[in-house]
């Protein structure tokens, strides 16, 4: 495989601003390599979501191009686009009037699969991320902990097996306890799928524990990418910041 073969999205250039205002991503070039995970790490502000939203084209570049696999965002059909790609939010976004199996299978229908097909691909997702089918496929959203409706949201961001999975922020709203056992649960889930995912976080320890790589955002530009083993040491006075806040913190 060549080096262009193993990037899966490449930002060339790139910056976004609203009509009247100031840039909120500046100059971005970064490439997320097949198969990593790449997390954006930077404070509220700092262009993370707004770099999320570029790929899956939610956002279109002021300046410069977005490629995924290839293939700039700006010349892609966004439908096509999107369900290429599992989204999954802080808050989830399911549907609260539909239940646990049709959420889950909510791509797979829009895309044609036989009920048969997307019955069994819901059932294998559910138990995928711990979800006992039985137990929970009737259920809605409303009779779920916050924990198990992020597993859902997993598992309907990954049920019609897509490349690329965008997360934002997804356990920020999760207690401690709920947050570390699913962030265990994701990392050992990724080592599994080997998907190619790009992670928004603010929170460092977060970051090391699940990147291959972290991308720093700091005011609309790129500050940096490093290894979780690089980061802990890179001379860079904003890595530095991060590094003296975690190792402050309670």
């Amino acid at each position: 495989m060549t080096q262009e073969d193993n990037v899966a999205i490449e930002f060339r250039g790139v910056s976004y601003r609203l009509e009247t205002g100031p840039f909120l991503l500046e100059d971005l070039s970064l490439q997320v390599r097949r198969g990593e995970t790449l997390v954006l790490l930077g404070r509220s502000g700092s262009g993370k979501t707004t770099t999320l939203k570029l790929i899956n084209g939610l956002l279109k570049p002021t300046e410069g191009q977005v490629l995924v696999e290839g293939r700039a965002t700006s010349d892609a059909d966004p439908i096509r686009l999107r369900r290429r790609i599992g989204y999954v939010i802080q808050e989830v976004g399911l549907f609260p009037n539909l239940t646990v199996e049709r959420n889950v299978g909510l791509v797979p229908r829009l895309e044609n699969w036989s009920a048969e097909r997307t019955r069994a691909r819901v059932q294998e997702m559910l138990a995928l991320v711990g979800l006992e089918p039985g137990r929970f496929s009737a259920r809605y959203p409303a009779q779920l902990s916050g924990g198990q409706r992020q597993r859902v949201g997993v598992a309907r961001a990954l049920a019609a097996d897509p490349p690329l999975l965008l997360m934002d922020e997804p356990f920020g709203a999760l207690d401690p306890l709920t947050r570390a056992e699913i962030q265990q649960e994701f990392q050992q889930l990724q080592q599994r799928l080997q998907k190619t995912v790009v992670f928004v976080t603010h929170d460092l320890r977060e970051a090391l524990m699940l990147a291959s790589r972290v991308a720093l955002l700091e005011g609309g530009k790129l500050a940096g990418v490093y290894t979780p083993e690089e980061f802990r040491s890179a001379p860079n006075p904003i890595v530095g910041a991060y590094r003296q806040a975690f190792e402050t913190s309670p």
